[in-house]
C-alpha cells in the first residue's frame, strides 16, 4: 500500500460515498475533487451537475470555478442555471448534494458567510452560492471539509445552509424535503447523524487517528457511535487516479502542486 496524506484519505473516503447511478450536484473545491475521483474510479456513470448549467460534466482537470469552460465542453448538455435549480434540484431529481463548508455544527448546518458579527465580521467568507438550495432540496447531502476547532464549532455565527436545524425533527418542521446531511467526511474521520437526535457522531476513524485527536479538533463534546469502524485506507488505484487528476490540474492551471 502506498503512503498517502490525510487530504488524500479524506478525498478518497468522500469519493467512495458516491454511487454509479447517482445524479450529483457538485460544489467547487473539495466536493468537485471527490466527485471526479469517483467518476474516474468506481462510478464511471455518475452524473455530475454544476450550478452554472452543465449536466454530465466529465472534466479532465478540476474546474477553477463553476464558470470554467472545461465543465461545459465536457458535459452531455448545458442548460440555464434557473433550470438546474427549478427543474433538477427543486424538482427532486438530485440524488446527492456534495458540499464544502467553512464551518459546520453538530447538526450539519453550514456557515460560508461570515466569521464573527454579521455587520462587523472578523472574516467575510465567499458566501452562499447555490448551497442553501442544494442543502434544502437534494435527496441527501454529503459535506467534506478539514476538521479543526475553528471549522467544527459549537455555534455558528451564521447559518448559510440548513442541515438538521436544531436537531430532531426540526428539518421536517421547516418543511425541507430530503434527508439532509447524511455524512460529514473529514481528514480524521467520518460522521453520520443519529437517527433520533440528528446530532453527528463519529462512525468511522481513519487509520492512525486517535479519538483524542478527533475530540481536540472538534468545538463541541463530540460523541462516538457504539460501533466505530476503521476507514479502509486508499487503494493504489484510487491514489493513482487522484494524483494524476491533481497533476493534470496543476499543469493546466500553472500551479506548482495540485493538492489543496
Amino acid at each position: 500500500m502506498s503512503a498517502y496524506s490525510t487530504n488524500e484519505m479524506m478525498t478518497v473516503a468522500a469519493a467512495r460515498r458516491l454511487g454509479n447511478q447517482d445524479v450529483t450536484f457538485v460544489g467547487i473545491g473539495l466536493p468537485s475533487k471527490a466527485a471526479n475521483l469517483a467518476r474516474l474510479t468506481h462510478a464511471p456513470d455518475v452524473t455530475l451537475i454544476y450550478e452554472s448549467g452543465p449536466i454530465g460534466a466529465k472534466p479532465s482537470v478540476l474546474p477553477l470555478s463553476i464558470g470554467d469552460g472545461e465543465l461545459a465542453e465536457t458535459a452531455d448538455t448545458v442548460v440555464p442555471t434557473a433550470e438546474i435549480f427549478r427543474y433538477w434540484l427543486q424538482g427532486g431529481r438530485i440524488d446527492v448534494g456534495f458540499l464544502g463548508a467553512a464551518q459546520v455544527d453538530r447538526y450539519g448546518n453550514i456557515n460560508t458567510t461570515v466569521i464573527g458579527d454579521y455587520h462587523q465580521p472578523k472574516v467575510r467568507l465567499p458566501g452562499a452560492g447555490g448551497a442553501p438550495e442544494i442543502a434544502g432540496s437534494a435527496k441527501k447531502v454529503f459535506i467534506i471539509l478539514k476538521q479543526g476547532p475553528r471549522t467544527f464549532v459549537d455555534k455558528l455565527a451564521f447559518i448559510t445552509s440548513v442541515g438538521h436545524g436544531e436537531g430532531g425533527a426540526h428539518r421536517q418542521q421547516l418543511g425541507l424535503p430530503g434527508a439532509g446531511p447524511v455524512a460529514i467526511i473529514t481528514d480524521l474521520c467520518i460522521m453520520e447523524p443519529e437517527a433520533d437526535t440528528k446530532e453527528f457522531v463519529v462512525t468511522s476513524i481513519h487509520p492512525g487517528v486517535s479519538r483524542e485527536q478527533i475530540s481536540a479538533a472538534t468545538g463541541w463534546p463530540i460523541r462516538f457511535a457504539e460501533q466505530v469502524a476503521e476507514t479502509a485506507p486508499p487503494q493504489d488505484h484510487e491514489l493513482q487516479a487522484l494524483r494524476a487528476l491533481e497533476a493534470r490540474t496543476a499543469a493546466a492551471h500553472g500551479q506548482a502542486g495540485g493538492e489543496e
